[in-house]
């Protein structure tokens, strides 16, 4: 019988990300009723003409994201529409958490995001029979992303 290698035990199904234990706090404050949380870095390009090729270089970085929350109470957004209606623009820090108790040694991704401006306020939205989410959309300046727990093999 052939030896198993050790990195094969390493990416059995059992140890994928299983979202069910991730976790995002805003400022601090844990939101338990999330369902979903996406955050990405974009490369903006502009293009180079080498000879008769098209090359291109990285001249800023977009960092965008969104989070889903399952509606049970209005989470203070209330307040962002206030400030927004006075001028301001107020920025706030995220973290993100993925753990999963399956995974190698218990390990987990923690990131933390700060300078993060909402750019869309879904104000009221209902309809009969349907438990309601809400998808909240947001920016922020990757320069300002830290990785505070990544795993390792």
């Amino acid at each position: 019988m052939a030896k198993r290698d050790s990195q094969d035990v390493l990416y059995r199904g059992r140890r994928r990300w299983n979202g069910n234990h991730g976790k995002l706090w805003i400022d601090g404050d844990l939101v338990f009723e999330i369902s979903a949380f996406e955050i990405k870095v974009t490369a903006d390009r502009d293009d180079v003409i080498i000879g008769n090729s098209k090359d291109s270089k990285v001249v800023s970085l977009t960092g965008e994201g969104s989070f889903t929350i399952k509606n049970v109470f209005n989470r203070g957004f209330s307040n962002l529409l206030e400030e927004w209606k006075a001028g301001h623009d107020p920025r706030c820090t995220l973290v993100g958490l993925v753990e999963d108790p399956d995974m190698v040694d218990g390990q987990k991704e923690r990131i933390t995001v700060d300078n993060v401006w909402f750019n869309t306020l879904d104000i009221m939205h209902f309809e009969k029979g349907e438990v309601r989410e809400t998808e909240i959309e947001f920016g922020f300046t990757p320069e300002d992303i830290s990785y505070l727990e990544t795993v390792e093999i």
